[in-house]
């Protein structure tokens, strides 16, 4: 019999959360496959048995745990099962074998067809097909507005009426413990708020001439690079670019130290469904575009499986929230701390603006910057935002940084 406890996972983390068992109590486990999910401060990780044998749980789901608590044990004296599950190696190879025939439709493909291809969960989209339900005539509450059985069977007990699976007139409320990370972001945004100089500087930035690029070169991007061309590569160069040119946003404070870098590690906000994420990307000053798109697309696939490293959140000299992919066409983002700048990115929307006395409908997205005023000067931050709206308006100077015949004349 041995025991698995909770393993450290960094410095300053003392208790950590129970998120999810894997595996039943009484299983019979493998060596090395994943038994359960805990939630630091931070992240999310796995915990794997260390030999194999009978799972025996000492905790529930939602506990929290100290380091080094016992978590579950194994008694790899019990002998494995005869029938017991085949590891995943070896089912992914049979699948064939058990595959439906060319002529057979698996359960939930007419569901789904019948559904209109609307994303709702299998067993949703099941009842929509059989009750003949319009999907449009259903609220969805699923993550990502995808439509769960709730929301269709509220749909079929109200007809003609939105609920969003709730009662008429509900008065209902529930209380839900806070998780590590949400205690976490709870706590940081208070001391953000709390022990700095927090200003924001706006401006504003005429979107058309990286728009015009992303549509004449995305595809031709996939096919060279294999990721699709987004914004955020624009505006990450366009950071590295501007934090070289003034360096204090670029710095924090440590003690009576000012500490500086000569290299832009940038985190990128990624929202997940159990709290807001800041991922890292290393030297984006040395990256390509490709690069950079590449890194985004892994660290934020990541971040929604909470597979995350703790070196992938740590370290960061500044950072990029994209408020507008939800819609936000203005906000004062808060610092990440120990940085001392965060920039704001917001939704693209046309605007009438005047632009040699003719007025001209634009895309233009409100840029704000955060900053901490300890360090960061007024002149800093507002050069600082014009520099990135003149790199992001002249996408071409993101090569070096430079007007390319102001260089050829060494002007």
């Amino acid at each position: 019999m041995i025991d698995i406890k909770v393993p450290t996972v960094g410095e300053s983390i003392s208790e950590v959360t129970l998120l999810k068992w894997v595996k039943n109590d009484g299983d019979y486990v493998e060596r090395d496959e994943v038994i359960a999910e805990l939630e630091s401060e931070k992240a999310t990780f796995e915990v794997n048995a260390e030999k194999a044998g009978v799972l025996k749980r000492g905790a529930q789901e939602g506990d929290t745990l100290n380091i080094g608590d016992v978590l579950a044990t194994i008694d790899d004296a019990a002998a494995k099962p005869e029938g017991a599950a085949a590891p995943a190696a070896a089912a992914k190879k049979e699948e064939p074998k058990t595959a439906p025939a060319a002529d057979t439709k698996p359960a939930v493909q007419a569901p789904a067809a019948a559904a209109n291809d609307v994303k709702a969960t299998p067993v949703a989209a099941a009842i929509i097909a059989d009750k003949k339900v319009d999907p449009k005539s259903v609220t969805p509450t699923g993550y990502q507005g995808k439509i769960v059985k709730d929301d269709v069977l509220a749909a079929l007990q109200n007809p003609g009426k939105v609920t969003g699976g709730k009662a008429l007139f509900n008065r209902d409320k529930r209380q839900e413990k806070m998780s590590q990370l949400r205690k976490t972001i709870s706590r940081r945004l208070v001391e953000s708020k709390n022990t700095t100089a927090m200003l924001t500087t706006f401006n504003e930035v005429d979107m058309s001439r990286v728009m015009e690029a992303r549509t004449k070169f995305k595809d031709k991007f996939k096919e060279a690079h294999g990721v699709n061309l987004g914004f955020m590569s624009f505006f990450a160069k366009a950071c590295a670019i501007a934090l070289q040119d003034w360096p204090a946003v670029n710095a924090y404070i440590d003690g009576d130290q000012l500490v500086y870098h000569d290299y832009a590690d940038i985190s990128i906000a990624v929202s997940t469904p159990r709290g807001l994420t800041v991922p890292v990307i290393r030297n984006v000053e040395s990256l390509s575009m490709a690069g950079i798109e590449k890194k985004v697309i892994e660290l934020a696939g990541k971040a929604r499986d909470n597979k995350l490293t703790m070196d992938e959140l740590q370290g960061g000299t500044f950072t990029i929230t994209n408020g507008g992919v939800f819609g936000s066409l203005m906000s004062t983002p808060i610092i990440n701390l120990p940085q001392s700048a965060i920039l704001g990115m917001h939704k693209i929307q046309e605007r009438p603006m005047a632009i040699n006395g003719q007025v001209v409908i634009k895309p233009m997205m409100y840029l704000a910057l955060s900053y901490d005023h300890r360090i960061i000067d007024g002149r800093e931050s507002v050069s600082f935002l014009v520099r990135v709206k003149e790199l992001l308006e002249n996408p071409e100077l993101l090569l070096f940084g430079k007007d390319p015949v102001k260089t050829l004349l060494e002007l």
